[in-house]
């Protein structure tokens, strides 16, 4: 079947009479439409997996079994047998060896093609078979023409786009993309390798080496070529967060000058400190200087703070409210889940109501009545502080004066998310302080590239009587040893987390579930509470699932992972977490940060089963073994960048946006070093390039950088 030819994908517009309707678009066309591939440089940048050799014949004599290798012989037999399944049997004569084709799946053209007496050249992979060498399923076409002078291109691909057909497409952009160089040669001069070749022909060798390159640095990316299109990629990302930062620079927000409440002589900041019943760490004093110095400012704080699981983030958050407060503004304080907007609420409420702060929470499940009248005290002003889910964010929310959005647990949020909450501020042109919040620590590599627009603030400090967690590794197969370590912990009073990853079977991934495992301890431990607890109970059996375990009603809460975050109950001294392989390992670092709350020794019990597999996968034994080793927030995130890449930590920040497909944070921190460092020279002395080469790069993408 003939395909059509590769479409220019960048036609001028036609202005001098309206467009004729478009014609209909093939599949293939369609298919590559799906991959990204719409610009001249989309293909020109859609660089092949791997490469096939055809640059060379190689006698049978020569090859050895389990290479991949290409030959050239006469067909001597061919013919269809009918076995336990039909298959086409065809046998090559080199001259020097002969070998057996096998194909499960042909069709008549096959066959044609593979007739006796035809001289064919056939490349697969050769095997050691009953009727001697064979090859299963090999690429084949009638011998002759001249041998490729370059390795053959393997593109990612799929449905309905052939690889014949993708390479044409691939072939005609790349002689079309605008490839002129946007980086000054005094900056690639910096990196040695990348100065041996320019933009296009670092391309040309990627989509078709000569066969004389070594494959480990095409496999690697460590070929120069390869070196300089990271470069690039990572400059672009440089630019765009450098060009952020800059745009909000020039934004106004209201500066927070702290102003003593009427009728005393002391700000809410230090009415509130003098409340606490404990001392800040000097960890959390350090931080909130930092998020002070930003709030008198008339530029928008765009701050992350990061914290480990109990380093006291919260009390960091109502410190800056109650600036925000005693300015005289609104602050609003979003969360991703509605337990953890109720523990937020619950802890700031006595925190800040005895200093005369009204607090307004705002939920989906809310009655109509109490809705409304949490809504007129957000646009009367009267309610200072706001604490919600989403539905702080819905259009019948109204601000009187927003000045400070707290974000809880961003990479639960979308760029959409965000930015709507920013626009809750009415009037006068302005932009709200903004504050994001995690649990997650962020890799230093990270905050390089995908941070690169915020100021990171770090809780680097536990306070005083965080227990030491101890982490356990068990097959499920000593399930009985755990559930009698419960009995022995809630003889002691002690209450128990049990987690699990589903709600109900399913039929592709067999795990135990919560509502299973609830019944099964439920017999296994007749004289205490066991309660069940998951995303699909109404919000108002949660709360009160929750108050029992909180008020130490309930000795066994089985739930799913809506405790990963926000939960704060510290007489619960053992978590047990089913599945634990299932998890990322980030999350069960957070499950883990429930207990140890309180000054009882606590542990947490990762439960695997390898199911019919012999042993637990690579990716799998390595969370668990960075689990049983460190109770530190910062080594974790650093080996879940390593086993994982970024996605872990950005969530749903890149919406929008694609990650880094080339450079890799972990082996091009070189890289990034000098892409941090050229950025702002660039913006400052070529600011025209500097716009050509993130649109090359991002083309519209960059804005979702900028949330």
């Amino acid at each position: 079947m003939m395909l059509p030819a590769a479409p220019a994908l960048d036609p001028a517009p036609n202005t001098a009479r309206p467009a004729a309707k478009a014609p209909a678009k093939s599949p293939a066309q369609k298919a590559m439409e799906k991959l990204g591939l719409r610009r001249d440089i989309d293909l020109a940048l859609h660089l092949p997996l791997r490469y096939e050799d055809e640059t060379r014949i190689v006698r049978l004599a020569d090859a050895r079994d389990g290479e991949v290798v290409q030959i050239e012989g006469e067909v001597m037999h061919s013919e269809v047998l009918i076995r336990s399944r039909r298959q086409l049997l065809v046998t090559v004569d080199d001259g020097s060896d002969t070998c057996l084709l096998r194909f499960l799946n042909f069709y008549p053209s096959h066959q044609k093609t593979l007739s006796v007496g035809s001289s064919v050249r056939v490349r697969g992979e050769l095997r050691g078979g009953f009727l001697g060498r064979e090859m299963m399923h090999p690429h084949f076409k009638l011998a002759g023409g001249e041998l490729p002078g370059a390795l053959t291109p393997v593109y990612p691909t799929s449905a309905g786009l052939p690889q014949v057909y993708l390479r044409k497409a691939v072939l005609s952009g790349l002689s079309r993309a605008d490839l002129r160089e946007t980086i000054p040669t005094e900056f690639l001069s910096k990196i040695l390798p990348l100065r041996l070749s320019s933009l296009r022909e670092a391309l040309q060798f990627l989509h078709h080496p000569t066969p004389d390159v070594a494959l480990q640095t095409l496999e690697d990316r460590s070929h120069p070529a390869w070196q300089r299109l990271k470069a690039e990629e990572l400059l672009a990302q440089q630019i765009s967060q450098l060009q952020a930062r800059r745009v909000r620079a020039a934004m106004r927000a209201p500066a927070l000058n702290g102003l003593a409440m009427r009728g005393t002589h002391c700000t809410l900041q230090q009415q509130l400190l003098e409340r606490l019943p404990f001392r800040l760490t000097a960890a959390q004093q350090r931080v909130g200087l930092e998020i002070e110095a930003d709030l008198k400012k008339s530029i928008p704080m765009h701050r992350l703070l990061q914290g480990d699981v109990g380093a006291g983030k919260t009390v960091v958050a109502a410190l800056a409210a109650a600036r925000c407060i005693d300015a005289g503004w609104q602050c609003a304080l979003m969360a991703p889940t509605e337990i953890l907007a109720e523990q937020h609420f619950s802890k700031l409420i006595s925190w800040l109501e005895p200093l005369g702060i009204k607090t307004a929470r705002l939920s989906g499940s809310q009655k109509t009545k109490e809705r409304r009248e949490m809504l007129a005290l957000i646009e009367s002003g009267e309610a200072g502080l706001v604490i919600g889910t989403h539905a702080v964010i819905q259009d019948k929310v109204v601000f009187k004066n927003l000045a400070l959005a707290i974000i809880d647990e961003q990479h639960r949020f979308g760029v959409a998310q965000r930015l709507a909450l920013r626009s809750k501020m009415t009037g006068g042109g302005q932009e709200p302080h903004l504050l994001m919040m995690t649990a997650t620590p962020i890799p230093r590599t990270l905050a390089m590239s995908y941070y690169a627009d915020l100021d990171v603030s770090t809780l680097d400090e536990l306070p005083p009587g965080r227990t030491p967690i101890v982490t356990k590794v068990v097959n499920d197969a000593r399930r009985d040893e755990v559930i009698a370590r419960i009995q022995a912990q809630i003889a002691e009073g002690r209450q128990i987390y049990w987690v699990c990853p589903l709600i109900e079977e399913s039929e592709s991934i067999d795990l135990v579930n919560a509502t299973q495992t609830h019944v099964a301890l439920s017999e296994a431990l007749p004289d205490v509470m066991v309660g069940l607890l998951h995303s699909r109970m109404p919000p108002a059996e949660k709360k009160a699932v929750m108050s029992l375990f909180t008020e130490g009603v309930m000795a066994v809460l089985v739930s799913t992972t809506v405790i990963e975050v926000g939960v704060d109950v510290p007489n619960a001294s053992l978590m047990v977490i089913e599945h634990a392989e299932r998890f990322g390992l980030s999350q069960l670092h957070q499950l883990r940060g429930r207990v140890g709350r309180g000054a009882a020794a606590s542990a947490c019990v990762l439960l695997y089963s390898t199911g019919d597999a012999p042993r637990l996968g690579e990716v799998a034994r390595a969370r668990l073994k960075a689990m049983a080793e460190t109770n530190d927030g910062f080594e974790i995130a650093r080996r879940d960048l390593e086993i994982r890449g970024p996605g872990e930590f950005l969530g749903a920040r890149q919406s929008g946006a694609a990650l880094l497909r080339f450079a890799d944070l972990q082996t091009d921190a070189g890289l990034l070093a000098w892409a941090r460092e050229v950025a702002p020279l660039m913006l400052d002395r070529y600011p025209d390039l500097a716009e050509r080469h993130v649109l090359r790069w991002l083309g519209g993408k960059a804005e979702f950088l900028k949330a």
